[in-house]
């Protein structure tokens, strides 16, 4: 008999979320997704809300929550540059107040919470590949400071939580994540690059196209958070999720280009401030723990995005 289980997903009309909402309902579980809806729309959840086991609250958690759940998945933040750093206070507000409640619900439910971390908590790094153990290289006082930051301080509640209160806890440090229902105007180079080959555009890239990043699709992260909420208490993280493959923005442009068959130009553009020159996840914590690793090349994860948005 499958344990059907109550789980919460902040920022479940996101990216990330909505993905994640989908993937729990698909596997039995009764689902409440909170978000409100500052970058998370109710498109991306549309074809879920037929399902009698979700439940959507408009909801912002840098306000308390009251809810019975048996594990939350804080996923609850703007992830792109240009939303970000729309109302920076916001985004650290969200970040720091919203880790405080969702860990003090965990608290008193006794739940299991994973907070989803991301790469620029390692900032512009300074060692390569970045394994868990790098402290970080980052700005405090820049414009992707609110987003590094209020990540990196929501990783210091959550650790201090777990020695304080003894919370069982999973920190997530996720790589760049790419795939059908990114936000089209959301700054990132993947949709960025899609959107402009696709109306013909130019495409704009900043620097000279050298800097690397590492691009996993969502079918892969989603799997790596299930398995990372499901592994064993001891195993609190952070661990890093992303695709190891590394490739640079111009390789990128060129992919895309040739996959989209556009008549679109590279044009290049200064780099801006704080931006990483080089990301890439090492995973091999995931690997050894988690027995994971992306499956979906980038080829075939594009042709998957591309579809998405030529039908918008």
């Amino acid at each position: 008999m499958h344990l059907r289980k109550r789980i919460l997903v902040t920022g479940g009309a996101g990216f990330l979320g909505s993905h994640l909402c989908e993937r729990l309902l698909k596997d039995g579980h009764e689902v409440i997704c909170v978000d409100n809806f500052f970058t998370g729309t109710k498109a991306n959840i549309q074809p879920l809300l037929a399902n009698p086991y979700l439940e959507v609250l408009r909801h912002d958690i840098t306000f308390p929550l009251y809810v019975e759940v048996d594990e939350i998945y804080n996923l609850a933040c703007p992830a792109s540059p240009i939303h970000y750093q729309h109302d920076p206070v916001q985004t650290t507000k969200t970040s720091v107040h919203g880790a405080i409640n969702m860990l003090g619900l965990a608290k008193r439910l006794k739940a299991k919470i994973l907070q989803a971390s991301t790469s620029e908590v390692y900032g512009d790094p300074k060692i390569h590949p970045q394994p868990e153990s790098y402290w970080g290289n980052v700005n405090p006082i820049g414009f992707r400071s609110c987003y590094d930051e209020g990540k990196r301080c929501a990783e210091t509640l959550f650790f201090d939580y777990h020695r304080q209160h003894r919370l069982r806890i999973k920190v997530a440090r996720i790589f760049n994540t790419y795939g059908p229902r990114m936000h089209p105007n959301d700054g990132r180079v993947v949709s960025n690059f899609i959107v402009q080959a696709l109306s013909g555009k130019d495409i704009t890239v900043f620097g000279d196209g050298s800097q690397s990043r590492s691009f996993c699709y969502v079918d892969d992260m989603i799997e790596s958070f299930i398995r990372l909420m499901d592994s064993p208490d001891d195993l609190t993280g952070p661990v890093n999720l992303g695709n190891p493959g590394e490739f640079t923005i111009l390789e990128l442009a060129q992919k895309i280009i040739g996959l989209t068959k556009s008549k679109s130009r590279i044009v290049f553009k200064p780099l801006p401030q704080d931006d990483p020159i080089q990301r890439q996840p090492d995973i091999t914590l995931a690997r050894e723990k988690l027995g994971w690793e992306p499956k979906i090349g980038l080829e075939e994860g594009l042709k998957q995005t591309i579809i998405y948005f030529e039908n918008l």
